[in-house]
């Protein structure tokens, strides 16, 4: 069961006021809390303060917030070597309505869970995929930035669990390759990398956004762009990325195989060796 605190107090239950119950007026960070530690810290804070400016939320003091999150932790009854941190910022209450002031003081929850590592064999060979039915809105003023509202990714992962696969891949209502309902997709054509532009829809994952960081740092070029289902399904490799699990490859989507190739190892192999342990195989 998962433990929440408000303002460093055990919570139960949040006000049913709060805009984040009403309208989703709010976003939240996935942190992976690794041997004590919030894993690519600086990147949560990053896409947090970036969603706080767009949505006139103030921002958090970071330092406050670390050590706010970190007593959550060290609190609970976790294992704090490799368990989940969720924060959550709302804008709060305020008048009934959808209007609210521009700039609102939000009120920040912090929640903490157990970590489910991924079976060895999905590093080594792979995981099976589905293309959701769902589609992606476009044109979003909040695309990449992780919001409240999810309903989209909501009706993308029921899909997923009643089929029994690990991952839905998500296109937008043009068609166009998005990501996963809670990942983002790599492909690898002719040892080329590529991953989808998020700037009409989608959640610029921090993993994504280190995954291309490092592979730049090492000479590997990543080109953001847009991609079609084509590109998806004659592509020679195919990985997922995401805060928890690190890079994972893609050994089947539909009807769709591949192999795990060198450059996913190779991206694999990277990661790990600046911290990610789950790529380790």
């Amino acid at each position: 069961m998962s433990v929440w605190y408000h303002n460093d107090e055990p919570a139960a239950v949040a006000g049913i006021d709060d805009r984040a119950f009403q309208y989703g007026d709010g976003l939240f960070e996935t942190v992976a809390i690794r041997s004590g530690e919030p894993r690519l810290w600086d990147l949560h804070i990053e896409r947090l303060a970036a969603g706080c400016r767009t949505l006139g939320i103030e921002f958090p003091d970071p330092a406050g917030l670390r050590d706010k999150l970190m007593n959550a932790v060290h609190r609970s009854n976790e294992n704090s070597a490799y368990c989940v941190a969720k924060i959550i910022i709302s804008s709060g209450i305020s008048q009934r309505g959808y209007g609210r002031a521009s700039t609102q003081q939000g009120e920040t929850y912090l929640g903490v869970f157990p970590a489910r590592p991924l079976e060895l064999s999905s590093y080594e060979r792979g995981v099976d995929t589905l293309l959701c039915g769902t589609r992606l809105a476009v044109g979003s003023p909040v695309a990449g930035l992780k919001t409240l509202n999810r309903l989209e990714q909501v009706l993308g992962r029921s899909e997923v669990l009643a089929n029994g696969a690990f991952e839905g891949i998500m296109l937008d209502a043009e068609q166009r390759l998005i990501c996963g309902t809670m990942s983002n997709v790599f492909i690898v054509s002719a040892q080329s990398v590529k991953t989808a532009s998020l700037a009409r829809c989608g959640v610029e994952g921090i993993m994504r956004r280190f995954a291309i960081d490092t592979l730049r740092a090492e000479g590997l070029d990543v080109d953001v762009c847009d991609l079609s289902t084509d590109q998806f399904t004659a592509s020679d490799e195919i990985f997922l990325t995401n805060s928890q699990f690190g890079l994972v490859p893609v050994r089947r989507c539909d009807d769709t195989h591949w192999h795990v190739g060198p450059v996913t190892r190779r991206c694999m192999e990277l990661l790990a060796e600046r911290g990610v342990a789950e790529c380790r195989v």
